[in-house]
């Protein structure tokens, strides 16, 4: 049960950080472990990476977050930021939904409840995500939680993270969010926002086989102005891409339905098990 798309419009609560983001793949570098060469020291690699449809702490999607925990420390970050434009009471639920996924996984549930930028910066805040085996951003406004969490010690400490090995996951705003490229979903005539461009190579629609009955004019938008290189996926729901390797370059698709990648007026559908690359755009 992810989130349903809103009307996004960034709240003033979150002023927005202009910073572009890289225009380069994850900084992963070509050395994928064992030793540095010449010099004997371990080559730490970075955590996989997932994008989901929608799904996040449900049964159902409960094997990818096992798959994405698997072999790292039993603890789970949860990230609710991009609800908090909705009130706690929408924190919560997301959090309450966090812990009983928890317990299904048998793993500790670590609550990392960021409602703004202010919070984003606490040193505090940032300490939980060290040891993290998973991160996940949850659904809400994909805007407010890129607005929220970039530049801060929060986001620097969850690269930092991912970076050493730890999991990483959005679903839903939380996928949009981690790519460059954000748009307003229901106000074409806005510039799209960077986003925390962990990503950003890829643009990626969540909740895709409702996603356009919502907002008809999006796909157009998100293919037309794609630069050269760019993949652009549709993200059924109940459907995630994961990538163990943590290079954002090749994807598994799982799930119950469907990724497609789309360009210009074409739509590849890839089934669960399929593998999607960045060649395939």
């Amino acid at each position: 049960m992810c989130c349903a798309v809103p009307p996004v419009t960034a709240p003033d609560t979150a002023a927005p950080d202009t910073t572009a983001p890289d225009t380069t793949a994850p900084d992963t570098t070509a050395w994928r472990g064992g030793t540095l060469p010449g010099d004997g020291r371990p080559r730490v690699t970075p955590g996989p990476l997932a994008l989901v449809g929608s799904g996040e702490y449900l049964p159902v999607m409960k094997d990818v977050e096992a798959m994405l925990m698997k072999g790292r420390a039993p603890r789970y970050v949860q990230l609710p930021t991009a609800a908090a434009p909705e009130g706690e009471r929408s924190l919560r639920h997301w959090l309450d939904l966090g812990a009983a996924q928890a317990d299904r996984l048998g793993v500790k549930q670590v609550p990392l409840l960021v409602r703004d930028r202010s919070e984003a910066d606490s040193a505090e805040l940032a300490a939980k995500v060290a040891g993290a085996g998973l991160i996940y951003l949850s659904g809400g406004n994909p805007t407010y939680l890129a607005q929220t969490l970039r530049g801060t010690r929060v986001w620097e400490a969850i690269v930092a993270a991912w970076r050493s090995g730890s999991a990483l996951a959005g679903c839903s705003a939380g996928a949009i969010a981690l790519t460059g490229w954000v748009p307003a979903m229901r106000a074409p005539h806005r510039e799209p926002d960077p986003g925390l461009g962990l990503l950003p190579a890829l643009r990626v629609l969540p909740h895709f086989d409702k996603m356009l009955g919502w907002v008809p004019d999006l796909l157009p938008r998100v293919t037309a102005d794609a630069p050269s290189g760019t993949t652009v996926l549709g993200i059924d729901e109940d459907t995630a891409i994961v990538d163990l390797t943590g290079t954002g370059l090749t994807w598994q698709v799982h799930g119950r339905q469907q990724v497609w990648v789309l360009a210009g007026n074409s739509r590849q559908p890839y089934p669960a098990g399929a593998t999607v690359s960045q060649a395939a755009a």
